[in-house]
C-alpha cells in the first residue's frame, strides 16, 4: 500500500511538469548525443582495373626465303655459247690429308657475233653510147639504103644532142626533117634523140670520111649533111663552099 502511494506521487510530479520543457529537454539530450557519437564516413575503395593478357603474335615463318629464284636468262641473237669445265686447284691438305670433296670450277663464256654490214653496191659509169639503129619493117627512106644529097661545112660548137665539139672533130649536122622524125625521138629533149652518136660514112669523087652526128642542121634538106671544117676538108676542098652528087649511108 505504501509503494503504491509512491508511485502515484511520481507519476503526479511527472504530469506536472509541462510538455515544451521534457520536449526541449529531449532535444538537447539527442544533440549531445549526435556531437559526442560521431558517424565515421566510409570512403569507396576504388575498383580493381580488368587485367586485359597480352597476347604475343607469332611471327610467321618465311617460306622459301633462304632459296634463290632462278632468274630468266636473255637470249641474244646470233650468238654463240661455249662451255669449258676449269680444272679445279688442288685440294688444301688438312693435318696432311687432302681434302677428296672439292668440286671442280665450271665457267660459262657467252660470246656475241655481229654479222658485218653487206658492202655497198658498186656501180661504174659507163660511157654514153649511141643508141641502136632501128629494126628494119616500116622505116622512113632516109633510114634504109644509101642516101644521096649536098654537103656543107659550118662553125662548130654546142650542138642539138648537147655535146660541145671542136673544128677538127669529125661531126656531122643532119637535116631537121631527118632529126626531128628520127623513130624513136618524143620532140620532148633534143639531147635524148636516138640520131645523136649514130655514125655516117659520107663519100664524094674517091674521098670518103667517118662523121658522128652530134647537132641538127635547119636549112638543109631531108639527105643534106653539114659538117664539120676538118671532116669536109678531106671530100672536098673548103673554097667550094657546097657540094652536090655526095653519098652517104649509116655504118652505125
Amino acid at each position: 500500500m505504501h509503494c503504491s502511494l509512491v508511485v502515484l506521487a511520481l507519476l503526479s510530479v511527472v504530469a506536472a511538469v509541462p510538455h515544451h520543457y521534457t520536449h526541449h529537454a529531449r532535444h538537447a539530450a539527442l544533440a549531445r548525443a549526435h556531437v559526442r557519437a560521431p558517424v565515421p564516413l566510409a570512403l569507396a575503395e576504388p575498383e580493381p582495373l580488368p587485367v586485359v593478357p597480352k597476347v604475343i603474335a607469332k611471327r610467321k615463318a618465311r617460306r622459301d626465303s633462304q632459296k634463290c629464284k632462278p632468274r630468266p636468262t636473255p637470249v641474244a641473237s646470233s650468238s654463240s655459247t661455249s662451255h669449258s669445265v676449269a680444272p679445279s686447284p688442288p685440294p688444301a691438305a688438312v693435318g696432311g690429308v687432302a681434302n677428296p670433296g672439292a668440286d671442280p670450277i665450271t665457267t660459262h663464256t657467252t660470246t656475241t657475233t655481229q654479222a658485218p654490214p653487206p658492202p655497198p653496191p658498186t656501180t661504174s659509169a659507163s660511157p654514153a653510147q649511141a643508141a641502136p639503129p632501128p629494126s628494119s619493117g616500116n622505116l622512113p627512106s632516109y633510114m634504109t639504103g644509101q642516101q644521096t644529097g649536098q654537103g656543107t661545112f659550118y662553125e662548130t660548137g654546142l650542138g642539138s644532142c648537147g655535146i660541145t665539139n671542136t673544128d677538127s672533130d669529125h661531126i656531122v649536122a643532119v637535116s631537121m626533117l631527118l632529126y626531128d622524125t628520127y623513130p624513136g625521138y618524143t620532140n620532148v629533149n633534143p639531147n635524148n634523140n636516138p640520131v645523136c652518136g649514130r655514125k655516117i660514112r659520107a663519100s664524094y669523087k674517091g674521098n670518103s670520111v667517118d662523121v658522128t652526128v652530134t647537132d641538127r642542121c635547119t636549112g638543109c634538106k631531108i639527105t643534106d649533111l653539114d659538117f664539120s671544117p676538118s671532116a669536109f676538108d678531106i671530100l672536098a676542098d673548103p673554097s667550094i663552099g657546097r657540094i652536090s652528087g655526095m653519098t652517104w649511108d649509116w655504118i652505125s
